[in-house]
């Protein structure tokens, strides 16, 4: 089973949330911190899947990698619509339409294909309408079944989606019509507890069109210089192994932040299984 190891090589901005300080005002420097040593637990959890029933029912199945709402063109107009989406705050006018059609297909560019329920508009719908709040709205004027590409475990995938009219916009908002595959059993349990040294992944955010790079949101503390992935890979798998650097002892607000981490593989990703090292399941993509 070759390896090969590479480190983080990009943080974005942290994704919707504010990090408070420590209870001294400052935070410490990760300069002179050495990285934990992240490649035992990392190669345990991938040789305890390679070659195991679990991956050859995860390469069977369909597990969305890619976020499954794709935006319309050009949005967002102002920073209104913005925040209705990011709070889920969607206004229905008129009628959703429905279908006969109890299935929808999955097709992969090798020709593979898998055929799974597919959801009504309407369900579909309440999937991106998940508040009642107030604030800004996005209005819903009516739907369509179309379909749209969205990376999976085992590459891009074409998978039916419900086309979404927007008022104001001259473009449809996609949502994805199908839930994932149910999950195997892991061949391998969790690290205990979290820890500075290892902490459990967030979500895949999504993955580079050319398969060479990973996006996850991986969490860390309001008292470090934020989270770092180490990625170890082998010929069935990607192991990310994300903790937090420039830690700090002491007192300190206890909040969970998150941010976007990218790492660069050494190849692309294809079907190769992507691993957590700390719950030692597949990092789960966006539902």
């Amino acid at each position: 089973m070759p390896t090969t190891a590479s480190r983080t090589v990009l943080s974005l901005a942290a994704l919707g949330l504010l990090a408070a300080g420590c209870s001294d005002g400052s935070k410490g420097s990760g300069a002179s911190e050495p990285a934990p040593d992240t490649r035992p637990r990392a190669l345990e959890v991938a040789k305890a899947w390679d070659g195991s029933s679990a991956a050859e029912t995860w390469r069977a199945g369909y597990y969305p990698l890619g976020d499954p709402v794709q935006l319309p063109d050009g949005a967002f107009h102002s920073g209104d619509d913005k925040e209705a989406y990011l709070t889920q705050n969607f206004t229905l006018r008129g009628d959703l339409p429905r279908t006969s059609r109890k299935d929808g297909k999955v097709t992969w560019r090798d020709g593979d294909s898998l055929t799974l329920p597919l959801m009504e508009a309407r369900a579909t719908y309440d999937r991106l309408d998940g508040s009642d709040g107030p604030g800004p709205r996005l209005t819903v004027t009516g739907a369509k079944l179309g379909e749209t590409t969205l990376a999976t475990s085992r590459g891009p995938a074409t998978v039916p989606a419900w086309l979404f009219t927007i008022e104001g916009y001259d473009t449809p908002l996609k949502r994805v019509a199908l839930g994932p595959s149910r999950p195997p059993k892991p061949p391998i349990g969790p690290v205990g507890s979290p820890t500075a040294e290892l902490w459990e992944l967030d979500r895949v955010v999504g993955v580079a069109a050319d398969g060479r790079s990973v996006t996850v949101r991986a969490h860390h503390g309001a008292c470090d210089d934020g989270p770092a992935v180490d990625v170890l890979e082998t010929d069935g798998g990607v192991v990310l192994s994300g903790y937090m650097v420039g830690t700090r002892d002491g007192l300190c607000t206890s909040q969970l932040l998150a941010e976007n981490v990218t790492v660069e593989l050494d190849r692309p990703l294809g079907d190769r299984l992507l691993l957590d090292a700390f719950t030692g399941r597949p990092v789960r993509g966006a539902e």
